[in-house]
């Protein structure tokens, strides 16, 4: 028995994914196609997102938001999640990377649960909050700039309802946020650690899986 997180090798993580590891044919296809790109390893590890799916099944999620949507594997893991009439309100800036993901959604039959919004994320949140949809949604998923992270966060917060929940990716960053901040990103993401530690709205686990997983549950 070991009293903190194990360790993975090569060996045990295949090990993982071989007898854990559950991707829709599109899934795969998309991971594979990513895995060529000059910034593939913006994309969220597979058992990760089998992991944030089991978590949108869990809380019975209908309406989520992403922000930071890339080449699209989250977007497509979360969907695949939602039931039929579940819609994912997808954000990003980029038409050339999330071109990428399209095709993929289209494969597995869930691109009309995917709202893309090509604009900053602040301002498609605050238009939602403009029109009402506070304490609507039921899940949101975070991978973005990281000096945006702490505004992303108190968006999501006010769009989720009671129970709602947050995940937040890459809060452990490659294990810099140990160590004093060098840069604007891992002063950021310091700070919005500090801050969730002591924040009463939530209740909180910060998770050693994939570059540092956070959930946070509104209470």
């Amino acid at each position: 028995m070991s009293r903190r997180s194990l360790s993975l090798d090569d060996g045990l993580y295949q090990y993982l994914v071989d007898h854990s590891l559950r991707e829709h044919p599109a899934q795969q296809a998309l991971r594979e196609a990513t895995a060529t790109h000059a910034h593939s390893s913006m994309q969220i590890s597979p058992e990760q997102g089998q992991f944030m799916a089991l978590l949108v099944k869990l809380t019975g999620a209908r309406r989520a938001i992403e922000i930071g949507v890339f080449t699209g594997y989250s977007a497509l893991t979360v969907a695949l999640a939602l039931p039929n009439d579940g819609r994912l309100l997808a954000c990003d800036i980029s038409d050339e990377y999330t071109r990428t993901a399209k095709p993929y959604w289209q494969q597995a039959g869930v691109a009309h649960k995917i709202d893309l919004q090509l604009a900053p994320a602040l301002s498609t949140l605050d238009a939602q909050l403009a029109a009402g949809a506070a304490g609507q949604y039921d899940f949101a998923f975070i991978d973005a700039d990281k000096t945006s992270y702490d505004a992303y966060y108190e968006c999501c917060l006010r769009l989720l309802r009671p129970g709602g929940l947050i995940a937040i990716d890459n809060t452990l960053w490659s294990g810099s946020v140990a160590l004093p901040a060098k840069d604007a990103d891992t002063a950021a993401l310091q700070q919005l650690n500090a801050k969730l530690h002591h924040d009463e709205r939530v209740d909180l686990s910060l998770l050693p899986v994939g570059d540092g997983l956070t959930l946070a549950r509104k209470r």
